[in-house]
C-alpha cells in the first residue's frame, strides 16, 4: 500500500496508517513511468494517455481522447489480431508482443507491448490497458550488428565464410581464373558478382550462362556466337556470351556439365584468351575474366574421363568451397532476417520477423536445398502470414514434419526450455548423471531436476 500523507492526522500515535492510493494520484503515477500507457474502455475508446506516450507517438492526450486506438496507432494488427482487444475478450493477459505503429510525422517505430482487461473488484469489464515500450534503439542495434555480418549480398558469421568474404577484394584484384564449388543454393553466383563488383571490371558486364540447362549443340554457339550460314537457321551473325562479356566477367555456372567437344574450345580461351566463332575461321580476342562454378566433383569427373585435366587445371586457378547451411547454421537468424526485409520491400506487407519457436524449427532443420531453399522458405510465409509476424503454422508441412521426427527439436520450440534443457543435459554431465549434485549446481530441487529431465527427454 501506499501512504497517503493527507490521513497523517487521523493515524494512531506511533503507527502508520495505510490506504488505497487515490485516483486524484492515477494521473501522476503514470506521468514518472518511461514507457507509454494508455487506457481504452470496453469499445476500444481512449479514455486515458499518459507523457510517455504522448513522446513517443507525437500525439496529445487532448488529440487522442475519444479516439478509437486503431486510428491512432495504426498498425497492421488493429483490424485483425489486435492484442489489446484479445485481452479484454479473454480476459488474459498478452505480454512482450512486437508491433510496428505509425507516429503522427508518419515515422514508422516498432514498439513491445503487454496488454491486460482493466476490471473492478466484482468482476466488472471496464475495458483495456496497453503499456508500451519504444523498440527503436534496440532495432537500430541489432541492425548495426547484423550489418558487420553482411558482405554484398550475403551474410554470415560462420568462420570459414567470414575467410572467404576477406579473401574477396585479394581476389577481385587478380585477372585469375576462379572455380567456385559447393551444392546447389549455397550461393556460388552470389559469391562470383561480389568477385565482379569489388574488381576493376564493375563498370562492365557479368554475364552468367548456365552450362547444364542448354543442348550441347547449342552450347557451342551460346559461348563462342557464330556467323551467317553456320547452319541452317543462322541468317545473320551473332556474337556469343563472351563476345558479350568483353571487358567484365563470364560467370560460367555448372562447368562441370560442359561436353567435352566444347570443353577443347573452352580450354584454348583460358590458355589464349583467343576463340573463333561457330562457322567462322577468324580469330577474336577477348578481354574477359572466367569464373566458373559447379556442384559436382570435377575430380571424379577427371577420373572417370568425362572432364578434361588440362581443362580442371585451368579453371581451378584458385578455388573457392562454399560451405552448405547444415554446417553454418548459426546464419539462420541473420539470414532470416535478411530475406524477410528484402521480402518486405518488395511485397509492401508489413511483416517484420519470426517467432522465436518458428526459428528455432529452422535451426533443426538440415536444409537440403540450402539457403535458396529458406529463401523459398521465407517467401513462402509472406504469402501466408497475415500479421507481422511469421509464425510456424507459415512453414512449410515437411519442415513440421522433421521437427516431430527429431525430438530435440520438439522440446527447443521455445528457445528458452532449450536453453534451459543443455544447461540441466551439461549440469548432469559434469556431475556423471547424478540427479542430487545436478540439482544442487543448478540451484533447484532435485524433484524439479527429475520432472525436466522426463520432459525434454533428457538421457541422464
Amino acid at each position: 500500500m501506499i501512504e497517503d500523507p493527507r490521513k497523517k492526522h487521523d493515524a494512531l500515535p506511533g503507527k502508520t496508517q495505510h490506504v488505497k492510493l487515490d485516483t486524484m494520484y492515477f494521473p501522476l503515477v503514470l506521468d514518472v513511468v518511461s514507457q507509454g500507457i494508455f487506457t481504452v474502455d470496453s469499445n476500444g475508446i481512449i479514455t486515458s494517455y499518459n507523457r510517455a506516450a504522448q513522446e513517443i507517438t507525437g500525439y496529445t492526450e487532448p488529440e487522442v481522447l475519444g479516439c478509437s486506438c486503431a486510428e491512432i496507432f495504426r498498425t497492421n494488427l488493429c483490424d485483425t489480431i489486435c492484442p489489446l482487444k484479445q485481452s479484454i475478450r479473454s480476459g488474459k493477459r498478452i505480454t512482450g508482443q512486437e508491433v510496428y505503429i505509425e507516429t503522427k510525422d508518419k515515422k514508422t517505430i516498432p514498439i513491445s507491448i503487454s496488454t491486460a482487461p482493466l476490471c473492478t473488484d466484482q468482476g466488472e469489464l471496464l475495458g483495456g490497458v496497453e503499456v508500451f515500450k519504444d523498440m527503436s534503439q534496440v532495432e537500430d542495434l541489432r541492425k548495426r550488428l547484423d550489418m558487420r555480418f553482411c558482405f554484398e549480398n550475403m551474410v554470415s558469421k560462420n568462420p570459414k565464410l567470414k575467410q572467404i568474404f576477406d579473401l574477396v577484394p585479394l581476389l577481385a584484384e587478380s585477372d585469375s581464373t576462379i572455380l567456385v564449388t559447393g551444392a546447389s543454393g549455397t550461393g556460388k553466383e552470389v559469391i562470383a558478382r561480389a568477385i565482379h563488383n569489388k574488381g576493376p571490371r564493375r563498370n562492365h558486364s557479368f554475364v552468367p550462362v548456365n552450362c547444364a540447362a542448354m543442348p550441347d549443340t547449342l552450347l557451342e554457339s551460346e559461348l563462342f556466337g557464330y556467323v551467317k550460314g553456320a547452319f541452317t537457321d543462322a541468317k545473320r551473325d551473332r556474337e556469343g556470351r563472351i563476345a558479350q562479356a568483353s571487358g567484365g566477367t563470364l560467370f560460367l555456372d555448372e562447368v562441370g556439365d560442359i561436353p567435352r567437344p566444347v570443353q577443347v574450345k573452352l580450354l584454348r580461351f583460358l590458355q589464349d584468351r583467343i576463340y573463333e566463332p561457330l562457322g567462322s575461321n577468324r580469330s577474336i580476342r577477348a578481354d574477359v575474366r572466367v569464373i566458373a562454378a559447379t556442384n559436382r566433383d570435377i575430380k571424379a569427373l577427371v577420373e572417370q574421363g568425362q572432364f578434361r585435366e588440362d581443362l580442371y587445371y585451368r579453371l581451378n586457378v584458385m578455388q573457392i568451397d562454399l560451405p552448405p547451411l547444415c554446417e553454418r547454421m548459426e546464419d539462420v537468424p541473420l539470414l532470416v532476417r535478411f530475406f524477410i526485409d528484402r521480402f518486405r520491400k518488395l511485397s509492401g506487407k508489413h511483416i517484420r520477423k519470426m517467432s522465436d519457436r518458428a526459428i528455432s524449427l529452422l535451426v533443426h532443420y538440415n536444409f537440403p536445398g540450402n539457403v535458396r531453399e529458406l529463401e523459398n522458405i521465407i517467401e513462402r510465409a509472406f504469402i501466408l502470414c497475415q500479421c507481422d509476424t511469421i509464425d510456424i503454422d507459415c512453414l512449410p508441412p515437411h519442415i513440421m514434419e522433421s521437427s516431430r521426427r527429431n525430438a530435440r527439436a520438439f522440446h527447443a520450440l521455445d528457445p528458452l526450455e532449450e536453453l534451459e534443457r543443455d544447461a540441466m543435459a551439461k549440469a548432469l554431465e559434469r556431475n556423471n548423471g547424478n540427479r542430487t549434485r545436478a540439482a544442487k549446481e543448478l540451484g533447484i530441487h532435485r524433484t524439479t531436476l527429475v520432472r525436466k529431465i522426463a520432459k525434454y527427454g533428457i538421457k541422464a
